[in-house]
């Protein structure tokens, strides 16, 4: 926590990339259209494992204490990612030159510099641990990875996760598969039936986004070769092992449902323990229901917005309408799955009356059961371009948000990882039904 009153420095950075404190300015933020001063109560330490960016054809904003005025200054603005478990709760303030570059799929986080440290607007919304690494040695996750690759010399499926995403990409996700623990990944999907605007795996022909964080895998993996991991981490996560189907290096996995359905009924037929996860745009509620009856767990839905409109600015679907992701939940909530809204988070948009109002309708009815605060990976502006013409208005904060989902949806718990589900709940809410 930050202690109270706090008044960070502006965090600047020189041509050169050297960074340092303005001492004649005080941090800014900026959460939409709004740049203001940082509320105390928003700020911590910045967190262990978060990074600096400089950014590019963008010169910082501070205020000065004596006038009250925002100034820009001649140096680059710097903004902080901040590490798993964490949400930001403002962006960077900054005024963006002529001609300057879009920035990678990031989130660009308010930082600032006081009491010999850095300070960011962010909020812990999740004790979890699974995605720390510290104290673990890289040379014993790349060895844990290439054991594996030669226990399992013709799986495609486990050579993609450790040779392109732990050795390439130091997906945690991957690396914990190699470390034998938390939730494993199993991408099965080469294509995808939406064009985000901000995907991580493949931008299209003429995108400004210069490039994708990784690439998307292309190859589509057997049921054999699906089954063959599942049980690997079985065996190794004896406590509370999680599969998730979806991840950031492949399409949509729900157009590999047949795939999904032979794999989950196969697992769960030998008596597979655990949570089978999938992490989905929900696009097809039929091949969800097909998913629920063959015994997935647990549902993860993306959403950047409950409002249709607001929401398709950005997912770009081919195929479907928000309309088919609705119904989705509901046909999950049928067959007893949990179910996770991972809400992209994005200040000054999500925190917003019009927003909050169309998510609270949402949640009532469908009754998803958790969300995952994560932020939108995406350069600010250019989000904020894509929705120009529509209306939001002020900003309420991420910690006024939380409240007023809790009152109007008490059933609701908050997060950042998928929680490992019990059998119990999943076999106690079908038992209700039936």
């Amino acid at each position: 926590m930050a202690a109270p009153g706090i008044r960070p420095r502006l965090v600047v950075a020189d041509a050169q990339g050297n960074i340092y404190d303005d001492p004649a300015l005080q941090m800014v933020c900026r959460k939409g259209y709004e740049f203001s001063l940082p509320k105390p109560e928003e700020l911590i330490p910045l967190p262990e494992g978060s990074e600096l960016f400089l950014l590019p054809g963008r010169n910082a904003v501070g205020m000065n204490p004596q006038s009250g005025q925002l100034e820009t200054t001649g140096e680059l603005a710097v903004a902080a990612f901040v590490s798993p478990a964490h949400t930001l709760t403002a962006h960077a303030a900054y005024m963006t030159q002529n001609n300057a570059p879009v920035l990678p799929l990031f989130a660009y986080g308010a930082v600032g510099y006081a009491h010999n440290r850095f300070y960011v607007c962010a909020k812990k919304v999740d004790e979890d641990v699974r995605q720390v690494f510290a104290g673990i040695p890289q040379a014993k996750i790349e060895k844990k990875a290439r054991e594996l690759m030669r226990a399992y010399p013709k799986n495609r499926l486990m050579r993609h996760l450790m040779t392109n995403c732990v050795l390439t990409y130091a997906c945690p996700a991957a690396r914990n598969l190699a470390l034998g623990r938390y939730e494993a990944p199993l991408p099965v999907s080469k294509a995808c039936n939406a064009r985000c605007v901000g995907c991580i795996s493949k931008q299209e022909s003429g995108s400004k986004i210069c490039a994708s964080p990784q690439n998307r895998m292309d190859f589509t993996p057997t049921t054999q070769e699906l089954l063959e991991v599942m049980w690997h981490h079985a065996r190794n996560e004896t406590r509370h092992p999680i599969y998730s189907f979806g991840q950031g290096c492949e399409g949509e996995p729900l157009t590999q449902a047949d795939l999904l359905e032979e794999t989950i009924r196969a697992f769960r037929a030998q008596n597979g323990p655990g949570t089978i996860n999938l992490n989905s745009n929900a696009s097809m509620p039929e091949a969800i229901a097909r998913l629920g009856a063959a015994g997935l767990t647990s549902l993860r839905v993306s959403m950047s917005s409950a409002r249709p409109n607001v929401y398709e600015r950005y997912y770009r679907p081919t195929n479907f309408t928000f309309a088919d992701v609705r119904q989705s939940i509901l046909n999950a909530k049928k067959h007893g799955v949990f179910v996770s809204i991972n809400l992209l988070y994005f200040p000054g948009v999500s925190d917003t009356e019009p927003e909050l109002a169309a998510l609270l309708e949402f949640l009532d009815q469908t009754r998803t059961d958790f969300i995952q605060l994560r932020n939108l990976n995406i350069d600010p502006e250019l989000y904020l371009n894509l929705l120009a013409d529509m209306e939001f208005g002020p900003s309420m904060g991420l910690a006024n948000f939380r409240k007023r989902i809790r009152k109007a949806c008490p059933w609701i718990r908050f997060g950042y990882f998928n929680p490992a589900v019990a059998a119990d709940i999943k076999e106690s809410t079908e038992a209700e039904e039936i």
